[in-house]
Formats: C-alpha cells, structure tokens, sequence
C-alpha cells in the first residue's frame, strides 16, 4: 500500500504499518480487545505467519498518536482432500475507544480492502454482519467451513464478487509459503 498522508476520517491519518510502532499497535489492540484478547481462535488463525504490509495499515491523529490499526494476514481454506484455496484474514481491526465511531475503522478497512481486491483472492474476517455487510461481507458462503477453535458461525464472513464461489466445506487456517 502506498503513503497515504491525506487526511482520513475526522483528522486521522493514516500510513503503512510498517511506519508504526509495533509495541504501540500491540498497545492499542489490548486498549480494543482486552489483554486476553490472544486466547480467541481468531489468533490461532494467524500463528506462524505475519501480516501482510500491502493490506494493512494505521491511523495517527494530528499529534501523531496511534489512533488506529488493521492487519490482513495470509490464509487458506483446506478442503478435505487437502485442496488449498488462498483467502484473506483480515483483522484485527482496532480504534482508540475515543474515537470510535469517527469513520476510521471504515477508511482503513476500505483502504485493506482495496489492496486486497488487486490479489484476486477473497477477504474473509470474523466480526458483525451488520456492520462488515455494506462492505461486502457475508456468512453465506462460510456455513460448512471449520476453524481451530469456538466461534460464533454467524460472524465467520467471507467477501465474494458477485458470481465468484468458495468450497463449501474446508477448515480455515494460515497460509504458509
């Protein structure tokens, strides 16, 4: 992803993440999630891989405090037969507390995706269908899928192009080189 040094949302700014502090993000995703926030089966998702810098990004506010971040990580759903289809995991997406609800998440989810739509492959993310929907996202695809942990099946969303289809059965996990 290239410098974005335009203004986002409510004055935020926003920049590739590996211009970011890494404690100051890891900071910020406990201030979002909770310190026990690596126990969830969206962590076992990514061991072993990092995020990809072209689809993540942060948001500084005018201070240049981190305000917000989201990482995209290398994934893969397996078929039974050992088929691999390459997706996107994306997230987590984290916003300070205090400026929730300012847009920023949205300008850097939209900015992820964007780089994500250049692959070709699918964005697939755990969170709430009402508020990931308006982007694209849905968990109509994803009914058959399995993960390395408890989830909510109904948060498990994947984002296809109109026509596009996904295995209907498989276990999501990391994609390694």
């Amino acid at each position: 992803m290239a410098i974005l040094d335009a203004a986002g949302a409510h004055g935020a700014h926003f920049a590739p993440i590996e211009q970011a502090d890494l404690p100051a993000i890891e900071r910020l995703l406990d201030l979002a999630f909770g310190a026990d926030r690596q126990r969830r089966t969206a962590y076992r998702l990514r061991e072993g891989i990092t995020y990809e810098p072209e689809a993540s990004c942060v948001a500084y506010d005018e201070h240049g405090a981190l305000v917000g971040s989201l990482q995209s990580w290398p994934a893969a759903l397996v078929e039974p037969d050992g088929v691999a289809t390459p997706l996107w995991l994306v997230g987590p997406i984290a916003v300070s507390p205090d400026r929730r609800g300012e847009g920023i998440a949205r300008a850097m989810l939209r900015r992820a995706l964007t780089a994500i739509d250049a692959t070709g492959m699918v964005a697939v993310l755990i969170g709430d269908p009402e508020y990931y929907g308006p982007f694209g996202f849905a968990a109509d695809a994803t009914g058959g899928w399995s993960l390395p942990g408890p989830f909510e099946r109904h948060r498990l969303l994947a984002r296809l192009d109109d026509g596009a289809a996904l295995p209907a059965v498989g276990m999501l996990g990391p994609r390694h080189p």
